[in-house]
């Protein structure tokens, strides 16, 4: 069952006033897309579990939904990895060492990796959407006890936008399957070209229990479910993550209502089986 966590040690303003953290460090990872890490100025740790996402503020400019990206439960910055793609990402872009953002949340369901313990676990990844499944691939390398063969498939336009290329060489060290293809090679890249749905017919799991995670553009997310249910996985062992216009993170605003859900508190993680009949659906 997909929980979701309580936003704690909010201020007492309540859920709509944005905690304070300081830029501690940031790492460039692409051209557009950077890592955060931040600390917060109260000293006390931001709680949250694997898949959920915060509310992040320029202050001045605007607010975004950006889904955390490091580990949980373990001592260390929070981590939020971010695309350069709007004037708020534009802002957060220019942060200095020691500047100072708005964090509001955590918000929303998580991916429950535990779900998948004694089984397979199978991630797939598109783009940037392998930053919302890190926390889920480092808790279970944590407890990799606990879990069958563990198998990540990314995708991404070039080469130049992968993500976490040391983590991914040091995951394959761990024991994980990881299969890395991209839609357009370039002279110097040895490695497969294609789409990451590619992928999913030669990789190594059992579709019989296997839990499936997928995070990327939505439409790369249809088709992999459908090729993931195709390959023998169980609508309800195919989880997604789904990204709307998030404005107030709680609920009140009806900015990301998909139907008959609001992205902010029924998702973003939801299992394929429930939104089949509406992802890829454009509406009006």
């Amino acid at each position: 069952m997909l929980r979701q966590a309580e936003g704690r040690h909010m201020l007492p303003g309540g859920a709509m006033v944005p905690r304070l953290f300081r830029l501690a460090d940031r790492r460039q990872d692409t051209a557009d897309t950077f890592t955060m890490m931040l600390e917060p100025t109260d000293g006390v740790p931001l709680e949250f579990i694997p898949g959920q996402f915060t509310m992040m503020s320029a202050f001045g400019i605007g607010e975004v939904p950006i889904s955390v990206s490091s580990p949980a439960k373990v001592e260390g910055p929070l981590q939020h990895t971010v695309r350069d793609v709007g004037s708020v990402t534009h802002a957060l872009a220019r942060t200095q060492i020691g500047d100072v953002v708005g964090i509001r949340g955590p918000y929303g369901t998580g991916w429950d990796v535990e779900d998948g313990a004694g089984a397979d676990v199978v991630l797939v990844a598109g783009g940037i959407g392998l930053a919302p499944l890190r926390p889920a691939m480092l808790d279970v390398l944590r407890h990799r006890q606990r879990y069958g063969r563990v198998v990540l498939l990314y995708g991404t336009r070039t080469p130049e936008d992968l993500l976490f290329t040391d983590e991914l060489k040091r995951w394959e060290n761990l024991g994980v399957e990881v299969l890395v293809t991209v839609d357009y090679g370039t002279p110097s890249w040895t490695g497969r070209v294609g789409l990451v749905t590619t992928l999913i017919a030669r990789a190594g799991f059992d579709p019989r229990s296997a839990l499936a995670l997928v995070c990327g553009p939505e439409v790369m997310m249809r088709f992999t479910a459908m090729a993931l249910i195709k390959r023998g996985l169980s609508p309800d062992r195919v989880r997604v993550s789904l990204e709307r216009n998030m404005r107030c993170g709680v609920g009140l605003c009806g900015h990301c209502q998909y139907r008959e859900l609001f992205v902010c508190l029924d998702g973003p993680v939801l299992p394929y089986a429930r939104v089949a009949g509406l992802i890829g659906v454009r509406e009006l």
